[in-house]
């Protein structure tokens, strides 16, 4: 089973082996409201933990995806470019943003286990 951590900007990495799936949180998208367009890293790009790894337009507001682990970009969801509101729809299944290659798979002992990101969610309200 996939293991899906979470950033306190709402971020989260779903990693298998030594790749990560990077997109944002069910919280995210609808705090930013209809996604309207995304701007994807390209592929072979190397971001650092906290990097922007994509922009996010929405009818609202536009906002920097940041990368939640350090690593490179080995894939990205084609699928945005043509529909982007497939973030709204399924932020954790086919709205994802990019793929990493991990290259320090400890950062993810800092990130939120789901449970402890519920928690953080409650406490913004």
């Amino acid at each position: 089973m996939a293991n899906r951590k979470y950033t306190e900007d709402h971020e989260w990495v779903e990693v298998d082996g030594d790749s990560g799936v990077i997109g944002i949180s069910e919280y995210a998208q609808e705090q930013l409201g209809d996604v309207v367009f995304v701007e994807l890293p390209e592929v072979g790009k190397v971001l650092d933990r906290g990097d922007e790894a994509a922009v996010v337009e929405s009818v609202k507001a536009a906002a920097e995806v940041y990368a939640p682990v350090s690593g490179e970009v080995v894939e990205v969801n084609d699928d945005l470019n043509g529909d982007p509101s497939l973030v709204n729809s399924d932020p954790f299944g086919d709205g994802w943003f990019a793929k990493l290659k991990l290259s320090d798979a400890d950062e993810l002992d800092e990130l939120m286990d789901e449970d402890g990101y519920k928690k953080f969610v409650e406490g913004l309200g």
